[in-house]
């Protein structure tokens, strides 16, 4: 059908398909002559393999001369087509997808370079290796500049390092009047965790014991008790915190507490909306504010 796919049987699907598929991902297109709608989706196929011709490898097989296989593989259904990773279908879908749907389908089960750099370094992140992580992001970023997933993760490994104020300028990079106009954000919940992260985020201060003990000492200072919650909360211990700046927002309904309210607020919006302790701190803080 296409210069750009192999034709595959029962005498080398195993060798092209199966074995084949350890070594780059491979898209299986189950079609047969007769049938109109394979002839609609083979020429998109076509044309994405000869753009994507460095991540996967296209196969067409002919359901009406290889119907063991196709019963094999449960089609039922035509065109069908699979996507092949380590041996094994990781993904299919069936019937005529516009070019749109089946690019979706790909960069889906097949990630680009770039994207496969990103899950790196989210699994450095993961490890606690933030300085790793940005070394995979300067990678991504080579192949990718502009995209979203790189630039927010990119920000949650600054966040990591104490560099609140550098991980807010990768965030405006994402809200510029003129990406906005191209590419609005997709992801506006992890933006905004993220914005909220990167107030949060500083080096611990070298006189966080000075910070506790005049807390504690004189319990009438609500901007020291505020300034040591604060400390606490970029230091990740948002618990205290919480309790901290509860605290204060009880004892004052002046500027004191308001402060105190919104420093709670940007820690809620930090831990993020699944979060069970920011659930419990809302609830207390909302019976302080309308008692």
């Amino acid at each position: 059908m296409s210069s750009q796919a192999i034709d595959v049987g029962r005498l080398n699907f195993d060798d092209v398909v199966i074995r084949g598929s350890r070594e780059r991902p491979v898209l299986v297109d189950f079609w047969a002559p007769w049938c109109g709608p394979c002839r609609t989706l083979g020429p998109i196929l076509d044309k994405l393999a000869a753009e994507m011709a460095d991540r996967f490898t296209l196969v067409k097989l002919n359901t009406d001369d290889e119907q063991e296989l196709a019963a094999r593989y449960g089609i039922r259904g035509i065109p069908n087509v699979k996507a092949f990773v380590d041996g094994r279908v990781v993904d299919e879908f069936t019937g005529v997808l516009p070019e749109a749907g089946v690019r979706s389908f790909l960069e889906r089960v097949i990630p680009s370079p770039a994207a496969k750099a990103v899950a790196e370094a989210k699994a450095r992140l993961a490890a606690k290796d933030a300085v790793g992580a940005l070394a995979k992001l300067d990678e991504a970023h080579s192949l990718d500049p502009d995209g979203e997933d790189a630039l927010l993760t990119r920000a949650e490994a600054l966040v990591a390092l104490g560099r609140g104020t550098d991980a807010g300028h990768v965030l405006d990079a994402l809200e510029t009047p003129a990406r906005m106009r191209t590419k609005p954000v997709r992801d506006e919940r992890r933006l905004a965790t993220l914005r909220a992260r990167s107030r949060l985020a500083a080096p611990a201060p070298s006189n966080l014991d000075a910070l506790a003990l005049r807390a504690v000492a004189t319990p009438a200072d609500l901007p020291a008790r505020r300034e040591y919650a604060n400390a606490l909360a970029s230091g990740g211990e948002h618990e205290h915190a919480l309790e901290l700046l509860l605290s204060v927002v009880d004892a004052d309904h002046g500027s004191d507490g308001d402060a105190a309210r919104k420093a709670m607020l940007t820690i809620f919006e930090a831990l993020g909306p699944d979060s069970d302790l920011a659930r419990r701190y809302r609830r207390s803080l909302a019976a302080v504010v309308n008692r």
